[in-house]
């Protein structure tokens, strides 16, 4: 928005009038979805009043016509008369939000999809905060925030679940053309953590390898056949050899000394989570927890806890900090980007030639694209003071987007009474 120096009065400028449109498109979305519901229901009441009563029979019919006149699939409008049931039936608010524009329709998607496999018990409790996240966040942050919303919420029940699972485990082939197939394991997400990133780690050493062609992909394959076929490891160079599995597992301190995931949870204690995957039962998380060699051992205190920094000392990050850093933002720190920290660069948020400090005040992760952007791309981004992490971005036109990151590293304060005799 830009003022006219005549009438000295705000000007929309071009991305206001990108957002207007997307406005009117998420009340218009909101429109049409009330109206589907409307024509289902007119069909299903007309059909009663005839006395025809195969109701699956006549939502066919309500979705093949519904297919003709938008011109979509039959898939594509069952999709939208589910959506449209839940948004007027069950999640009105949500609806409404939509409907005064102040989320996007995949917004209203995402949302529903979520909840819908939450006990319905549990949904009124959720739902004002899901709310809140789709009206503030960006749809890929608000994805994984209403994820872990969910997962937490779950996470009482979440041993007994996981055990159930547990006993499927399988592997299962899936052949497909060329004499290629798809090996598919049903193994505990944390394993499955543990062998790509040890499998990803390899294959990076091998990739740097002079002469070496593959990608980073094929070489991460490869490293998989090897370790499963042949179980050696002198098939890789020299310096991918003893590489083990590196998994961040994250457990407050509380969670330890409470019995049980139903004893936490009624104590307001937050479910032990491995980086990436969301929360693990109480006792897996005991047992990572108990020394196992590659893995990042978190324990969160429920008040304070400690600031990492080498100031102008070092400008290369030390691995201790590098990994604080990347389990403080979990993802890139660009707007809205969901790229995992892991595959992301460390940022000095104040460059290192304009005076900024290796510390954790000073660092962000950031992916290689929004890495460029910030340098060379005419944005400014600023670390917000007290706020454990937050990045500031301002665009080029000068609007702001603040990124927040998953977790907080908390800050030793002296007290103050520090002095005062015990």
């Amino acid at each position: 928005m830009s003022i006219d120096p005549a009438l000295e009065i705000p000007v929309p400028d071009a991305l206001d009038l990108v957002v207007e449109v997307a406005d009117m498109m998420a009340i218009f979305a909101a429109q049409r979805l009330a109206r589907v519901d409307a024509m289902r229901r007119v069909a299903l009441e007309d059909a009663a009043r005839h006395g025809r009563e195969l109701t699956e029979v006549i939502e066919r019919g309500v979705r093949l016509e519904l297919a003709a006149a938008l011109r979509i699939t039959e898939h594509a409008a069952g999709e939208l008369l589910r959506r449209a049931e839940a948004l007027v039936h069950r999640y009105p608010a949500v609806l409404a939000s939509l409907g005064r524009a102040a989320m996007t329709e995949r917004h209203a998607e995402i949302l529903v999809s979520g909840l819908d496999e939450v006990e319905p018990d549990l949904r009124d409790d959720l739902l004002p905060r899901a709310l809140e996240l789709a009206e503030s966040q960006q749809v890929g942050t608000f994805r994984r925030s209403l994820r872990k919303l969910i997962d937490y919420a779950r996470s009482v029940t979440l041993a007994q679940r996981h055990e159930e699972a547990l006993a499927k485990r399988r592997s299962v082939i899936e052949h497909v053309d060329d004499g290629m197939a798809w090996l598919h394991l049903y193994i505990p997400a944390v394993e499955v953590r543990a062998i790509d990133g040890r499998a990803a780690a390899i294959a990076k050493v091998i990739v740097a390898q002079e002469d070496e062609t593959r990608t980073l992909d094929q070489a991460r394959a490869d490293v998989m056949c090897n370790l499963l076929i042949e179980g050696r490891t002198d098939l890789h160079p020299v310096e991918a050899r003893g590489i083990r599995a590196n998994v961040v597992v994250t457990v407050p301190a509380l969670a330890l000394l409470t019995e049980d995931d139903a004893a936490r949870a009624a104590a307001g204690v937050e479910p032990a989570v491995v980086e990436g995957l969301g929360p693990v039962p109480l006792e897996r998380a005991r047992e990572l927890c108990g020394g196992a060699d590659g893995w990042m051992r978190i324990l969160t205190h429920p008040e304070t806890g400690a600031v990492l920094s080498v100031g102008r000392d070092l400008y290369r990050t030390p691995s201790s900090l590098r990994r604080i850093v990347a389990w403080r933002a979990e993802r890139c720190m660009g707007p809205g980007c969901g790229m995992p920290a892991s595959r992301c660069e460390i940022d000095h948020t104040v460059a290192w030639e304009h005076g900024g400090s290796t510390s954790l005040d000073n660092l962000a992760p950031l992916c290689r694209g929004h890495h460029r952007v910030k340098h060379h791309g005419g944005w400014q981004v600023r670390q917000v003071p007290d706020t454990g992490g937050a990045l500031e971005w301002t665009s080029p036109a000068g609007r702001r987007y603040v990124v927040e990151p998953e977790r907080r590293v908390p800050v030793f304060r002296p007290s103050a009474d520090a002095d005062a005799p015990f």
